[in-house]
């Protein structure tokens, strides 16, 4: 089980930007699916980005176009950029791991703690 550690939430207005980090334990990270959930207060939690297996990342359709997610692998860091921020966009978010089983990604059993988004005026 890989360990998981986020950060970079905040409180920001509407249109506003936050980049959020999440560590990863494991130095072999290339060996999971990576992706980002979120969960907005008295709803269920929502997938933000997927990836699969070779690394391609599916977007949710909400956030398509101002949501990006990458890599920096020297640093065993995922990162979630986020953009043109939308008061429904004020949720937890977390990063999970999955181990890679081709041709896809087993169940994510490995979650970080959270790291509180808040967008108001």
């Amino acid at each position: 089980q890989v360990q998981l550690v986020e950060s970079g939430g905040g409180s920001v207005q509407p249109g506003g930007s936050l980049r959020l980090s999440c560590v990863v334990s494991d130095a072999s990270s290339s060996s999971y699916c990576m992706s980002w959930f979120r969960q907005a207060p008295g709803k269920e939690r929502e997938g933000v980005a997927f990836m699969d297996y070779h690394g391609a990342i599916n977007y949710t359709e909400s956030v398509k176009g101002r949501f990006t997610t990458s890599k920096d692998n020297a640093k065993n860091t995922l990162y979630l950029q986020m953009t043109s921020l939308k008061p429904e966009d004020t949720a937890m978010y977390y990063c999970a791991a999955a181990l890679k089983v081709w041709p896809g990604c087993s169940q994510y059993d490995s979650w970080g703690r959270g790291t509180q988004v808040t967008v108001s005026s």
